[in-house]
């Protein structure tokens, strides 16, 4: 039995969010098919919710969770990938950080096309130096004021 999943890959050209993380699909980042592997892609989405958190926490913080990841389209080697976030909300420790995967086509046709690949939301906790957690600073804290408008 053959199933067909349909994905809509008509996402607006609008990224939502602020650019955390910009780098380049590799070659050694391919998987058996030649695209580019997804566990990669988590991880480049891992680290810039990561940087998104830690600015709001002030500190440091670790993942917790990871819901809702939906790969939408595959990466290829070269391919630009930008990695876009947005908070949406924070806890008394938790952040909470909707981030998407943006490529743009530098190596392959049609260049110049932007478009959504990946999205998920990740949750973060602020944690102290032995690594419990902590609350996130309310007071004094215009990255929390900025995530938060």
């Amino acid at each position: 039995m053959i199933m067909t999943t349909h994905v809509d890959t008509s996402k607006s050209c609008d990224t939502r969010g602020t650019l955390l993380l910009r780098t380049l699909a590799m070659p050694s980042d391919t998987n058996a098919n030649g695209d580019i592997f997804g566990g990669w892609i988590m991880s480049q989405m891992d680290m810039g919710g990561a940087i998104l958190a830690k600015e709001i926490a002030h500190g440091r913080v670790v993942t917790i969770a990871v819901d809702s990841m939906t790969f939408i389209r595959p990466i290829a080697v070269g391919d630009v990938v930008c990695c876009y976030g947005k908070c949406l909300s924070v806890g008394r420790s938790s952040i909470k950080i909707k981030v998407e995967v943006w490529v743009k086509k530098v190596a392959s046709e049609p260049i110049g096309e932007r478009y959504c690949v990946t999205e998920a939301v990740f949750t973060f906790v602020a944690v102290d130096k032995e690594g419990r957690p902590r609350a996130v600073p309310r007071e004094n804290n215009p990255e929390l004021t900025q995530a938060l408008s």
